[in-house]
């Protein structure tokens, strides 16, 4: 009886000593640095179980024993808490450091810019290019609901939500800004105001410039003057698709309400979809008596006054465009 006794009490301690050392085993292995030599982005696909990230890991050198990682992640109670999404780890990273990556959906932030004066059309094929988004776009919205910006986003993210925010954050520039309007304008609604900064916006790319074109136009809204832009013609011909050549004289008669070399005011809708800087510019325009400008051959546009002064910057113009 002796002898048994001491023998069931060296089992005892032997398997306490084996369990003890597995563990400790399991231990070490969950938290030293892994054999990943270099920093990189993972991504972890949406519906990707405790499981499946363990083999993704170890696919990485992440982990060299999935079931370590399995027990690891089940002891520390993290096993319900791992996120989807595309992350960031640093290069030796343990498997107990990257679960806790996981845990805390903490995704890489990636960022889509949508510059100034495009149609929502090339708009919506910008986005579609856009690595790492899913989804599709069904419908194209109108000109001059979207606004043109930087917008960040996470691996998986749909390309509608891209648009989303987009319109979002337009309406709320414009409620923010309209407040603020100077008085006496030629317009009296955002939408009006809208169209005007999409005109501003396609006639010049020069952020100095924008208030002093608004300036003009409003000048001539407020003298009946036709606005006379050539971006509008351009879109009366092409609405679809952006015009792929010079206008012509020809063109400047082109019948269509969006042609304000025919038609007077404003035309009825945007011609493209106007930043916030440009919307600023027509709600505060410079305090300016032109009512002309044109190309000035760097980039920018010379303004003028009366016709005649006009007509001498287009002269000087067609001269620089003609090489002469």
């Amino acid at each position: 009886m002796k002898r048994f006794l001491l023998f069931l009490g060296f089992l005892i301690i032997t398997a306490a000593l084996t369990t003890g050392g597995a563990a400790v085993y399991v231990y070490v292995q969950y938290t030293s640095p892994s054999n990943m030599a270099q920093e990189r982005d993972i991504i972890i696909p949406q519906g990707t179980g405790v499981r499946g990230i363990a083999e993704i890991f170890q696919r990485e050198n992440i982990i060299t024993e999935p079931l370590i990682f399995l027990a690891g992640v089940r002891v520390s109670q993290l096993d319900r808490s791992l996120r989807a999404g595309e992350y960031h780890f640093p290069a030796r990273v343990s498997p107990k450091q990257a679960a806790e990556i996981l845990a805390t959906g903490d995704t890489v932030k990636r960022f889509v810019t949508i510059p100034e004066g495009l149609r929502s059309g090339e708009i919506v094929e910008r986005i579609n290019l856009v690595d790492g988004l899913s989804g599709e776009i069904t419908d194209i919205p109108p000109d001059g609901t979207l606004l043109p910006e930087t917008y960040q986003f996470s691996f998986g993210d749909t390309k509608q939500s891209i648009l989303d925010r987009m319109r979002a954050a337009h309406d709320e520039m414009v409620e923010q800004l309209w407040p603020g309007r100077q008085e006496g304008l030629p317009f009296d609604t955002i939408e009006e105001a809208v169209i005007l900064a999409s005109i501003v916006e396609r006639e010049t790319g020069v952020a100095g410039e924008r208030a002093r074109v608004a300036g003009v136009f409003v000048n001539r809204l407020r003298r009946d003057m036709r606005l006379q832009s050539d971006p509008t013609v351009a879109y009366a011909i092409s609405p679809d698709k952006r015009l792929e050549r010079p206008l012509t004289r020809q063109d400047w008669r082109f019948d269509s309400p969006y042609n304000t070399y025919v038609t007077g005011g404003l035309p009825p809708g945007p011609i493209t979809n106007p930043g916030r800087d440009a919307f600023y510019a027509v709600l505060h325009p410079a305090a300016t008596e032109d009512i002309y400008f044109v190309a000035d051959g760097t980039g920018g546009h010379a303004f003028a006054r009366t016709l005649k002064e006009h007509n001498r910057n287009v002269a000087k113009w067609r001269r620089i465009r003609d090489g002469q």
